[in-house]
């Protein structure tokens, strides 16, 4: 992420970088995921996503105005809403429509309300400009969907890297577009080793680098 970041700041363009920094968020998506599963207080989780969201927008901001005049929501609020779109998710899909009595049919109106939503959230992040957009949704969502089938979580996240920037610039696809691909799909490797045991407990480090080592870029390079 760090790397990502210095690219943009000191090139001031999509750089050779970039290519690195695309190992950073899958690995944060797979964090949330995981966080579901295992956080002690979701209502905390969602809390804590959102305040360093809040947090988190100024410097990025001004970060951004280093190199682009565009405007795009932090990284924090795509892993609040990812994490909005597995709760909905886990919680329409065990709920039961009292109105529907064929069990069958009353499973397929519980996922396809949730896959909707899942949708329509990955349309508004892509909508609202959101760091990685309908993309990053996704991935955080399919990451939970197949946590159980490793081989679905690997092939499912290799076609939304080739859906996200393979056929979308088929009209100007080259060499770097390969490349960012590539190094996209790198970080699955790391995931696919991951023991189930939890590393040192570190999170609001992890959380205040974010917003602190931006505000550092943007002193260093305006």
């Amino acid at each position: 992420m760090v790397v990502d970041h210095f690219g943009d700041a000191y090139f001031k363009q999509i750089s050779w970088l970039n290519l690195i920094g695309r190992i950073a968020f899958p690995i944060f998506a797979f964090q949330i995921s995981e966080g579901y599963l295992h956080t002690k207080n979701l209502k905390k989780y969602f809390l804590r996503l959102f305040l360093f969201a809040l947090v988190s927008q100024i410097p990025f901001m001004l970060f951004y105005s280093i190199y682009t005049d565009g405007f795009t929501l932090n990284i924090f609020f795509t892993l609040f809403i990812g994490l909005l779109a597995i709760f909905q998710y886990d919680k329409i899909t065990h709920f039961s429509f009292k109105s529907i009595k064929n069990e069958k049919l009353n499973i397929f109106f519980r996922y396809l309300l949730s896959f909707t939503i899942v949708i329509l959230l990955g349309v508004l992040a892509q909508v609202c400009c959101f760091d990685y957009g309908f993309f990053g949704i996704t991935i955080i969502f399919l990451f939970y969907l197949f946590r159980n089938n490793k081989i679905a979580m690997i092939l499912s996240f290799i076609l939304a890297c080739v859906l996200k920037y393979g056929i979308p610039y088929l009209d100007t696809f080259n060499l770097w577009y390969i490349w960012l691909i590539i190094f996209t799909i790198i970080p699955i490797v790391f995931i696919s080793l991951y023991n189930k045991k939890q590393g040192p407990k570190v999170k609001y480090l992890l959380y205040f680098f974010y917003p602190v080592h931006l505000l550092i870029l943007y002193i260093l390079f305006r």
